[in-house]
């Protein structure tokens, strides 16, 4: 099993010097990828800046979009701006999509919270890739929409599914699936794993899905408040409470606590973890690399 490493992106504090160093720690490290997620109305870095920022300075692991919520974007310019952070990095994106939770990011920037968000993220997935083939979406335009990407016919997608209903639909177009558990709970991240295969194989896919997911991890002496701390303020748009709810369940507080997750993530097959800091200190990128060896 491959493990990533996430940049500290939702932390409070950051800037250039602590997302710079960061990334070259990550690429030093012995991680597969260095991963950014998506949120509009957060203290966040814009993902694709982000990740861009990163490609600079790094030269080895993949850069991984953990995830994109594409329906919020257009697609093609979204293509166009992933492409060209393909050529940036020499091809080493990785793109996880998804239809996203949250009503008031879409608001932000002007995009309809529609119903459907599973069927716009299919049909917008199939405009990326016809883009990134080379196909001409304009008619009578005098070129199509370049650069094209270093990886032939564009990055692997990944579909940010949690639930039955978007896994079965990933299986239509995605390479596999980016999940997320906040336990992590292993048999959640089973059920998932096994509904991904049977979706996969009943969809009449020659290759079985990459099986990707991520949690949160908190290390040190102060490692339950960093994590609630954390945790009040990642969940704060899903109301009162619900962090206080969801905290007892976040068991990734201690280096035998990943450890063990690690261990047992691995055992289901898991292709790769991409953990998740809560802290901006980048001595956690040699800590747990220390933890596990």
């Amino acid at each position: 099993m491959q493990i990533g490493m996430n940049l500290p992106v939702m932390v409070p504090g950051l800037d250039r010097e602590c997302i710079l160093e960061w990334s070259r720690r990550i690429d030093a490290g012995p991680y597969s990828s260095l991963a950014a997620g998506e949120r509009i109305t957060f203290p966040n870095p814009e993902i694709t800046v982000t990740l861009s920022a990163a490609a600079a300075v790094t030269s080895r692991v993949r850069l991984f979009y953990n995830v994109l919520v594409l329906p919020m974007h257009s697609a093609v310019l979204k293509a166009k701006e992933i492409a060209t952070l393909d050529v940036i990095s020499g091809g080493r994106v990785t793109l996880g999509v998804g239809a996203g939770a949250r009503e008031e990011d879409y608001r932000a920037v002007g995009t309809a919270f529609e119903k459907h968000r599973l069927g716009q993220l299919e049909q917008q997935v199939a405009t990326m890739r016809r883009v990134w083939s080379g196909e001409s979406i304009v008619e009578g335009a005098l070129r199509p929409v370049e650069p094209l990407p270093v990886q032939a016919g564009g990055p692997e997608i990944l579909s940010g599914s949690l639930y039955p209903g978007s896994v079965q639909r990933a299986a239509r177009w995605a390479d596999g699936i980016a999940g997320f558990s906040f336990g992590p709970s292993i048999k959640e991240v089973h059920s998932l794993f096994e509904l991904a295969r049977a979706a996969w194989k009943n969809a009449g896919r020659s290759s079985a899905p990459r099986l990707v997911t991520s949690c949160w991890f908190a290390l040190g002496n102060n490692a339950r408040a960093q994590m609630d701390e954390y945790l009040h303020r990642y969940l704060a748009f899903m109301g009162p409470g619900t962090a206080e709810k969801l905290a007892p369940s976040v068991q990734t507080l201690s280096a035998q606590a990943l450890k063990d997750v690690v261990r047992k993530l691995a055992d289901l097959g898991t292709d790769e973890l991409s953990l998740v800091p809560t802290s901006a200190d980048p001595d956690e990128v040699q800590r747990v690399a220390d933890i596990l060896g």
